[in-house]
């Protein structure tokens, strides 16, 4: 399926990203190098990511004379990481916006259900102001990521963007349904999810991988 023929789906193909994903799959990649990869692809998708915020033009003074020159509008973004392995991504797109606020939401996914359970949530103030990004590497099931938004939009937020590394077919469906209006960005299509809802063949416990737990 070319999921860049559907609305607010894009996945991205620029070759560091494939390169450096590639990296991460590799189960020999130790913690330190893994998590620098994961704030290096967060950086390439944030600069795609961030490709439609608004432009005003300031006054500056060169060194030569005054100019009228482009600067983002109103700065008002925010980065909702879903804990825990959404911290990961926060400094790669801290990197391209340094004055965004940080949110947090804590949800975890039940080992039998695999349905995402809601622990915490605290969210700039006022949310509905600003631009959303909210991050999570691993787009599988869906329920977490789609969770996530929704209680984003029960405090108000309305322009929201969702970012992951990888993504299984299932969660990319779970997700556009039940958020059509998110734009939701993709480094890369994995295969499927297999009986335990991890992604296949993905790249293991994200959160396990940048934190060096199990």
């Amino acid at each position: 399926m070319n999921y860049n023929d559907e609305k607010n789906i894009f996945v991205l193909t620029h070759p560091l990203i494939q390169h450096k994903i590639s990296m991460l799959r590799d189960k020999k990649t130790g913690t330190n190098e893994f998590r620098k990869l994961v704030e290096e692809i967060a950086v390439l998708e944030g600069y795609e990511a961030l490709s439609d915020l608004p432009l005003e033009e300031v006054e500056v003074e060169t060194p030569i004379e005054k100019c009228r020159t482009p600067f983002i509008a109103g700065r008002k973004l925010a980065v909702v990481p879903v804990l825990r392995a959404g911290l990961g991504m926060v400094p790669g797109i801290l990197a391209l916006t340094p004055t965004a606020k940080v949110g947090h939401i804590g949800l975890y996914r039940d080992e039998v259900t695999h349905k995402p359970v809601e622990y915490y949530c605290k969210l700039p103030k006022p949310i509905s102001e600003r631009t959303i990004i909210v991050l999570d590497p691993m787009l599988a099931t869906g329920g977490s990521a789609a969770d996530a938004i929704s209680q984003v939009k029960a405090h108000g937020g309305v322009k929201i963007k969702f970012m992951c590394i990888i993504a299984a077919p299932e969660g990319i469906k779970v997700l556009h349904e039940a958020h059509p209006d998110v734009q939701i960005y993709i480094g890369h299509v994995d295969r499927q999810l297999n009986k335990d809802a991890y992604i296949c063949p993905g790249l293991g416990d994200a959160g396990d991988r940048i934190f060096g737990t199990k």
